[in-house]
């Protein structure tokens, strides 16, 4: 099959193949003739499937034969998570739809609001958005959906993980009845099937790969390391593989942080992308990354959705995923298109939790390799594929040092509650055991961390993430 066997007109055949695509993937042959025939659906695919080509090519297709747009209108809505997903979408909207009438804007936070809204002055056939940044721009006015044929949620997982799904339910509630509703997702999983509920109706399922598996063309495994040895491990691996170019996933923005320093300082060039950066050097970042600038790209989980890099060879993950999911996302943002890729992650004792689900997840046991130089001192128990980790006795709690919670099942907590709990933190401090000393913690709760100051300090933990 072609993707002239699909039913596009041939000003977007030219397009796709300017691209230098000729066959569809599984996703784009299942979802393109589904669309044109004005279905709604509900597709489960991996990032790096050709899903977004899924329901561009189509939506351009019915577009085109459409009336023009109007002032402040909308043709077709697409939401994405984030801002780097939201600019890749929009990019391929661009190269699809140029030898046609149709328009296009892409609208995000972290930026000015201004431009945007004047830009929308004209309409736009095909709009991107991500949520937050669409709201405000509705209550202003700049956009209306009077002539809205459809609505994709992409990533619809990913919003509902990052808290946008009352955001999701007031756009929803804008939009006009009939249109065509496409939903993309990694699962399906109970809650993405209870917010399809009142939005797809009779939706065809699409699903191109089992849910959680990862590609075969992946090469996989861990190196065990004591976690104060992680930044020295991953820049030995980086200098002794001459790695050219490595996405490294990092738990938190302060780890990303103080990761990309260290790199810096090893003569690594690399640079971190996480929410707490301006657009403007996200996008520098990700620009300097495609370009080879930068070796190594430091991202958290969030900021790398969206992140589009054509025969990405390695990715590494520093830290482990809390949501042992986010390890398939992660890892297929390599071996991409047929081609092959390498993840690696480096495991500390701390993280055996997050590697056994991680390996019931996948269904495997991911292989293990040992560092020469860089052998733990804390042994990582050996993985079985149904275990679970082993649990850790706590010190019981003194109850002469400690108040009672009070429990508020509505999530409100009282005024009388809140006083007391106040005094109790004025007038109580837990006291270290008998004969031993009080321990210093770094920002992850743990007295053995990587980034420990030469005069013995700590630096000061980071809550947001």
């Amino acid at each position: 099959m072609s993707f002239a066997d699909l039913g596009l007109s041939p000003a977007i055949l030219e397009a796709v193949v300017a691209q230098g695509y000729t066959v569809p993937s599984p996703i784009q042959a299942a979802a393109i003739p589904a669309v044109l025939e004005g279905k709604d659906i509900m597709a489960a695919a991996q990032t790096g499937t050709g899903k977004t080509a899924g329901f561009t090519l189509p939506i351009l297709e019915m577009l085109s034969k459409g009336p023009r747009v109007q002032n402040n209108q909308v043709r077709a809505l697409v939401l994405t998570p984030t801002r780097e997903l939201a600019a890749q979408v929009a990019d391929n909207v661009d190269k699809y739809s140029k030898n046609t009438h149709l328009t296009s804007c892409v609208i995000f936070g972290g930026v000015k609001a201004n431009p945007q809204m004047m830009r929308m002055r004209k309409g736009a056939d095909v709009l991107v958005a991500t949520p937050g940044r669409l709201l405000d721009l509705m209550n202003q006015g700049a956009v209306k959906f009077a002539q809205l044929e459809f609505l994709v949620l992409d990533e619809a997982d990913r919003m509902l993980d990052m808290g946008f799904i009352h955001d999701i339910k007031k756009i929803i509630k804008a939009l006009p009845k009939n249109r065509q509703n496409l939903l993309f997702s990694a699962t399906f999983s109970n809650d993405i099937r209870a917010l399809a509920k009142g939005l797809v109706n009779n939706p065809v399922e699409i699903s191109v790969a089992p849910p959680n598996v990862t590609t075969k063309l992946v090469k996989q495994w861990i190196y065990p390391v004591d976690k104060k040895q992680k930044p020295a491990a991953l820049a030995k691996l980086i200098e002794d593989g001459d790695w050219k170019q490595a996405l490294v996933f990092s738990r938190t923005k302060h780890g990303a942080n103080k990761l990309t320093k260290f790199l810096e300082g090893r003569g690594i060039t690399a640079a971190a992308i996480h929410g707490n950066k301006s657009q403007g050097a996200r996008t520098r970042a990700l620009a300097d990354f495609k370009a080879g600038e930068v070796r190594i790209l430091v991202a958290t989980d969030i900021a790398a959705r969206g992140i589009d890099i054509e025969q990405l060879p390695q990715v590494v993950n520093f830290d482990l995923p809390n949501v042992p999911e986010d390890y398939v996302h992660r890892i297929g943002r390599t071996g991409r298109a047929g081609s092959e890729g390498k993840a690696v992650s480096l495991v500390c004792a701390d993280e055996t939790k997050e590697l056994f689900a991680i390996e019931r997840v996948i269904g495997e046991l991911l292989e293990r390799e040992m560092l020469p130089g860089f052998e733990p001192v804390s042994r990582l128990p050996e993985s079985k594929l149904n275990a679970r980790a082993p649990r850790v006795n706590k010190p019981k709690r003194n109850n002469s040092q400690s108040k009672p919670r009070s429990e508020h099942h509505d999530g409100q907590h009282a005024a009388n509650s809140t006083k007391q709990h106040k005094q109790g933190a004025n007038t109580s401090t837990r006291a270290p055991r008998r004969g031993q000393p009080a321990a210093k913690k770094d920002s992850s709760g743990s007295s053995d961390s990587p980034w420990s100051n030469s005069n013995g300090q700590r630096h000061k933990p980071n809550s947001s993430r």
